[in-house]
């Protein structure tokens, strides 16, 4: 019986790894990537972990495309990540509380006494955008500062001139603010910057190479710059790093995203009873962590991103020990989109590549655009629409947004496929419906 232990101990180790894994069609992910990058329907690199360990890599399109220059993106290209720097900035925080330099109940105030509602606003209604503070992203006058370099005073004189948007805890609503400035109070708190509290607190820790705080992009350090599609890829406009800061100012590949959402749900980086409040959905937010629903049976968490125009994914599906990372710098099909297609085949769920015909898209004249371009408000919401035309592309501009090229389906229809937006237009109206999310609302013109 003794001799015979090893040879049980080799079965059941067989038969635990054969529970843990998951074949999938892998000729299918390449060929559903190879679709993308063939059409330009997008650019960009996803990782996918199993057990921690990474089953898939892939990377298309370009980090780099300027005239006759066009770089390859690969596994290792760099990109910024938007809004996932949220879950890095809330994995300090929450290592600040533990050390006791911190608390939940903490008021704003204690940092920013001169901020609107700072002596009831409290660091727990921060993490879970439930303080009130207005999002200054959303603001008309972002987008004339924001490739200017701002120094912490100049930041935070812009959110007190803001009014708040509701009574602190009286719901969620989510604001870049709360996240700059949280990223302020780690500074304060360690007398060390964002960046090396980043370096000390995580990725020295768990081994990120490749995640740093963002300057301006280094194609030469393997850096992407961003890009639109108005019938080929333009550069898009950069954010300078210093004003998104805690809230979004982090660069990093998708395999170092999948090394830090699995050391987060393993420990290594937070207690379990802090990462169950980061898991904890009220109003649909938690503490820099949203939840993901897929296939019905499928559940997940963590947080999308976006930055100029990259776009970026980051989920953990703690059933299945499964992270997928996939993050964008050219967005035609969504990103969301994309992931979830990734996910379907992952799982051998039921899934069609798209053929992506371009010829499903019109190309219009320039003075065809004529009758649609103008200035629109809506009774439904505080957006203003600004639509205007560049040679044969037709823009949609939001308050407080960068233009979106949009593109011609036929019939006075446009749409941005990335973010699924559709506007139909009533030129003798002088309307347009927007749609997304199933949505729809009316726009009129106003000039």
């Amino acid at each position: 019986m003794i001799k015979k232990r090893p040879n049980l101990l080799l079965l059941f180790l067989i038969l635990q790894s054969c529970t843990y894994a998951q074949t999938f069609n892998k000729a299918k992910l390449d060929s559903f990537f190879v679709a993308l990058n063939t059409r330009d329907e997008n650019m960009g690199s996803i990782a996918i972990a199993a057990n921690g360990v990474v089953v898939y890599q892939n990377a298309i399109g370009y980090s780099q495309v300027n005239k006759g220059l066009k770089t390859p993106a690969t596994i290792e290209t760099k990109y910024r990540i938007g809004s996932i720097s949220k879950m890095f900035t809330a994995t300090m925080i929450f290592q600040l509380i533990d050390e006791g330099k911190l608390s939940f109940e903490t008021r704003l105030a204690s940092y920013f006494p001169q901020l609107p509602n700072a002596g009831k606003i409290t660091i727990g209604e921060m993490l879970d955008h439930r303080s009130g503070l207005h999002n200054f992203t959303n603001d008309s006058l972002y987008r004339t500062y924001m490739s200017i370099p701002k120094s912490e005073a100049e930041m935070t004189a812009i959110f007190a001139r803001q009014k708040p948007d509701f009574e602190p805890d009286a719901k969620a609503e989510y604001s870049n603010t709360n996240f700059v400035l949280l990223g302020y109070i780690i500074e304060k708190l360690t007398g060390k910057t964002y960046a090396e509290e980043l370096k000390k607190r995580v990725t020295t820790k768990i081994g990120l190479a490749d995640t740093y705080y963002g300057t301006k992009a280094n194609p030469a350090n393997n850096e992407a710059y961003s890009y639109d599609y108005a019938t080929q890829w333009t550069q898009v406009p950069e954010t300078d790093m210093s004003i998104p800061g805690g809230a979004g100012a982090i660069v990093s590949t998708p395999t170092d995203l999948i090394k830090f959402i699995n050391a987060l749900f393993a420990g290594k980086l937070i207690s379990q009873a802090s990462l169950e409040l980061m898991k904890t959905m009220k109003d649909n937010y938690g503490m820099a962590m949203f939840a993901f629903h897929f296939f019905n049976d499928k559940n997940g968490y963590g947080h999308a991103g976006g930055i100029d125009g990259f776009s970026s994914l980051l989920i953990y599906f703690p059933e299945d020990k499964l992270a997928v990372a996939y993050i964008s710098n050219g967005i035609r099909y969504s990103t969301n989109d994309i992931v979830k297609g990734a996910l379907s085949i992952y799982f051998n769920r039921p899934f069609s590549i798209p053929e992506f015909n371009e010829s499903k898209t019109i190309t219009l004249n320039t003075t065809d655009l004529d009758k649609y371009v103008g200035k629109y408000t809506s009774t439904q919401m505080p957006l203003k629409i600004d639509i205007t035309k560049n040679n044969t592309v037709l823009f949609a501009q939001a308050t407080g947004q960068r233009a979106l090229p949009l593109e011609a389906k036929g019939g006075d229809k446009f749409v941005f496929s990335a973010a699924g937006v559709t506007l139909q237009f009533e030129p003798r109206k002088k309307t347009f419906t927007l749609t997304q999310g199933g949505k729809t609302y009316l726009f009129t013109k106003t000039d």
